[in-house]
């Protein structure tokens, strides 16, 4: 029997509440999804000095930012005195040893400073010592700077584990308290010599990120994760929500002095002064104790909460355990099949979030039948992504070997972190790869939209990485010449299908030795589609945001953010350099202080290949190791436009590979190398070189008798 005792308590202390007002009459309460009190507002009239934020519509929903310039919103407490704010991170590329002013505000906010009870500063990457100390302000002209925080973090390759499942206590990652009233402050980075400390993974970039952090978010040690890996690997974390607290106060004056003022703020009855504690200098209003709502505005503190007798209480306790105990008997019942509906439910919602519904209308309906994989069955292949089945990962995600029920052996991704504006991009992409079959591309057998970060299932590869087998240690020999010839030739065939042969051009973005696995065969298999993009065939290409790895990316796309195939072009042309000298992209530097392409330019220009190509190749290959370097510097012209198709490349190295064809003229070129300089960008390796010096029917004919 259901006791009427606790619906009529309810609805007496529901009358006790009432609704209080947030904003003043007539002025906007909401923007998007973050309400907007007094104070604060959008238009003149509306706010206080100071207080202003601005409403932008054309983000869908709406986005508040703290002046017109100031960061973006995420919340504003009136009882904390608090604004939660979208942090920034600063970049800082390696060997930049002046001494960096970080802003953390504008100079045009006033009224709020950084909260010192609330955030912490965050330094991420590696090979440096960084200091971070106080500002001086035209406030304090004579104050000394003080050192708040010093660190030394570390990535190892020894320390990949830590690197990618431990806190932010040292090992690629370290923080450290802020002072009060932080408004800015100066970084002064100490680089290391490159030999001085242990090498870093190779998805690990050069440079150093700073950041400051809400410490309760950053409790959490899957947001630390997603901030590690996403700055760690790219120096970018531009896609994350990253909250930071500001405090702030009405004014700099004192209760006693602000109560004289005209402009004095605690405005509503049952409201009170308070002088702020916080890192902001000024007052602050309160709603007195029962009261709650707005102290800023005119009867904006609501209540008292409702008092009630002892023999409510007993009549509400009676209720309250008679219900308790019917639940808990309920629940005997009931709990394995909520469960089930609850897991269930569960999978539904992470399956239309993720577009399944859309990806099952983009693909062929028989493909996407065989694509989808339920949960349960890749929880089973992997023992639960059990940390022994981890075969590698990179700055998109972590893999595992799977074995699925018909004892197909896989290969699972798991990515790292998914930001909602890149869902639809990743439903694309899925619908894209599904119908690639290439051989020298690693198949996608399907993918699982039932978790909230979707998983993809290929082909397994057992035999690692390119990177792996070319950069052997000590005195082992590395690959063949024969071998890496063939592979250079494999993966221009792969790239070369993505870009023309399908209907959408797909661009890999993310060229390397470890993105190239070699299966049992060492035969080539292009691998992590995780940064990659369809292009329209009427489109010349995209404008997108900057992804790849430090050492391979194309400079034309870093500088333009505009994304074409040749962006490809020019990370097979590191690639080729990579093969040609066993020297790492990533992490070389020559004795005059210059990247390995630059220096692998310089000496081909003046005619001293021999100091930097790899002993082994040049007794295996003779003279073919030169021509491969033309084709390489050919990738690597600083202009897209000047570098050739992927298609060109492909039958130049088919010509290679055959002892008895011969690639006329090839002297001649190089001596037109010559005359090429890697700054300038416009000289020219040769006229018969460029890739449109033959028409599109031979081009046809003779991509028709190469091996797929």
């Amino acid at each position: 029997m259901r006791s009427p005792v606790v619906p009529l308590l309810l609805a007496q202390l529901a009358t006790g509440a009432a609704a209080a007002n947030i904003a003043l009459a007539g002025c906007e309460s909401k923007c998007g999804d973050v309400d907007v009190p007094y104070p604060f507002g959008t238009t003149y009239g509306c706010h206080r000095t100071g207080f202003k934020v601005t409403c932008d519509r054309s983000y869908q929903p709406p986005r508040l930012f703290l002046q017109s310039d100031g960061p973006e919103v995420l919340a504003i407490s009136i009882r904390n005195s608090t604004v939660r704010v979208r942090a920034t991170a600063w970049s800082f590329a390696a060997g930049n040893n002046s001494d960096a002013r970080v802003r953390v505000l504008p100079t045009n906010l006033r009224p709020y400073v950084l909260s010192a009870a609330r955030n912490s500063l965050v330094l991420v990457g590696c090979g440096f010592q960084a200091a971070a100390r106080t500002a001086t302000t035209p406030s304090r002209p004579g104050a000394a700077a003080a050192t708040f925080g010093s660190c030394a973090p570390s990535c190892s390759a020894d320390e990949e584990q830590k690197l990618r499942r431990g806190g932010c206590h040292g090992v690629g990652c370290c923080e450290s308290p802020i002072p009060t009233g932080l408004t800015s402050f100066r970084v002064q980075f100490s680089w290391q010599e490159k030999n001085a400390t242990a090498p870093r993974p190779a998805w690990v970039a050069l440079g150093a990120s700073v950041l400051t952090v809400e410490q309760e978010w950053w409790r959490d040690r899957d947001n630390v994760f997603a901030v590690k890996m996403s700055l760690l690997s790219s120096g970018n974390a531009a896609g994350l929500v990253i909250p930071a607290v500001l405090d702030w106060t009405l004014n700099k004056s004192s209760c006693a002095a602000a109560a004289k003022r005209s402009d004095y703020g605690c405005v509503s009855r049952n409201s009170e002064c308070l002088n702020s504690t916080s890192s902001a200098y000024g007052y602050v209003c309160r709603c007195n104790d029962g009261y709650d709502g707005n102290p800023y505005v005119s009867d904006g503190c609501q209540g008292p909460r409702t008092h009630v007798g002892s023999g409510v209480y007993f009549a509400m306790g009676f209720g309250i355990g008679m219900s308790l105990l019917l639940l808990v008997l309920a629940s005997i019942f009931a709990t394995k099949r909520l469960k089930i509906r609850r897991a269930r439910k569960k999978r539904e919602y992470f399956f239309k979030q993720n577009h399944g519904l859309l990806l099952r209308q983009l693909v062929d309906k028989d493909i996407a039948e065989k694509m989808i994989f339920s949960l349960e069955e890749l929880e089973k292949a992997t023992n639960m992504f059990d940390d022994a089945r981890i075969l590698g990962g990179g700055g998109h995600g972590t893999v595992y070997k799977g074995i699925l029920s018909n004892q197909h052996v896989v290969a699972i991704k798991k990515s790292i972190v998914v930001i909602q504006k890149e869902i639809d991009e990743f439903i694309n992409e899925v619908a894209i790869l599904s119908q690639i079959n290439h051989r020298n591309v690693v198949k996608l057998f399907g993918c699982c939209l039932e978790t909230e970060v979707p998983l993809l299932v290929y082909e397994f590869i057992p035999n690692g990485t390119l990177y792996a087998h070319l950069h052997v240690e000590g005195s082992q020999k590395s690959l063949p010449w024969k071998d890496r010839l063939r592979i250079a030739f494999e993966v221009a065939c792969s790239l070369a299908y993505l870009h023309s042969a399908a209907s959408t051009s797909v661009v890999h973005r993310d060229i390397k030795t470890s993105n190239i696995l070699l299966d049992d065969r060492l035969t080539a298999k292009v691998s992590d589609f995780g940064a990659s993009r369809g292009i329209a065939i009427d489109q010349s290409g995209v404008t997108t945001g900057v992804q790849g790895t430090h050492g391979y990316m194309d400079p034309e796309y870093y500088h333009t953010r505009r994304l074409t195939d040749k962006s490809d072009v020019y990370s097979y042309g590191v690639m080729l350099v990579e093969l040609l000298t066993r020297k790492k992209p990533s992490m070389y530097l020559s004795p005059e202080g210059v990247s390995l392409v630059a220096h692998f330019v310089m000496l081909l220009n003046q005619d001293k290949l021999s100091e930097i190509l790899d002993e082994q190749i040049m007794e295996e290959g003779e003279e073919k190791p030169k021509q491969v370097a033309a084709i390489a510097a050919m990738c690597l012209r600083l202009k897209g436009e000047d570098r050739p198709t992927m298609r060109y490349v492909e039958m130049r190295l088919q010509g290679l590979q055959s002892s008895d064809i011969y690639i006329s003229g090839m002297e001649e070129q190089m001596g037109d190398l010559n005359g090429q300089t890697y700054q300038g960008g416009d000289a020219r390796v040769g006229d018969s070189y460029s890739s449109r010096q033959y028409s599109i029917e031979a081009e046809i004919l003779l991509s028709a008798s190469l091996q797929r």
